[in-house]
């Protein structure tokens, strides 16, 4: 995968943690610079660590699946992205305001699980970022991105959500959904030379 698709993966999987964001900038009072950070921080975390996981997990089995691995790598992008569509047009959630610790991680866990199965994608398709760092150092940088782009997104969508309210909730969870399929259709059209 390239530094673009990786960007774009990137922004895709901070979806669902954007959304959660402006539901809390949404219930809290006032939004404060230490409440973007709050989000910004469980959220980025969990969303560049669980890639990482994925990666090592899927090393673990790469070997027995290389034949198949842009239809798995398909699979599991079209699946998180039909569940964020789907998730899409579920009905609305009554927002909470809550920023404790143990609700945050139950979140960050939460909307960081898709990053999980992204992580196993890039053990078979590899990330090539840059020509000269190693295949596990563009993966771990990558996370890195994720992670960052995560951080901002959820920080941005706290304060977004105090701001504009719902109405932007449900078009980025489809707009994220739509690009994981798009990835995922794209890296298996690769595979057989179409694109």
């Amino acid at each position: 995968m390239s530094f673009l698709t990786i960007l774009i993966l990137g922004a895709s999987l901070s979806m669902d943690a954007f959304a959660v964001s402006i539901c809390k900038g949404l219930a809290l009072h006032k939004v404060t610079w230490k409440n973007m950070l709050t989000a910004g921080l469980w959220f980025g975390i969990f969303q560049g660590l669980m890639p990482a996981i994925g990666y090592i997990l899927g090393n673990l089995i790469a070997g027995k699946v290389e034949a198949f691995s842009s239809w798995i790598a398909f699979a599991l992008l079209a699946l998180i992205g039909g569940n964020m569509i789907r998730e899409s047009f579920s009905p609305e959630e009554k927002a909470n305001d809550s920023m404790q610790p143990g609700e945050m991680f139950m979140l960050a866990i939460a909307t960081s699980i898709d990053a999980l199965a992204v992580g196993v994608t890039f053990s078979v398709v590899p990330v090539a970022m840059f020509s000269h760092l190693s295949t596990f150092a563009n993966t771990m940088l990558a996370c890195l991105m994720i992670c960052i782009e995560t951080c901002c997104f959820s920080a941005f969508g706290v304060k977004l959500g105090s701001i504009a309210g719902a109405k932007y909730e449900n078009k980025a969870k489809l707009a994220g959904g739509v690009v994981l399929v798009l990835i995922g259709l794209r890296i298996l059209l690769s595979h057989y030379h179409i694109l």
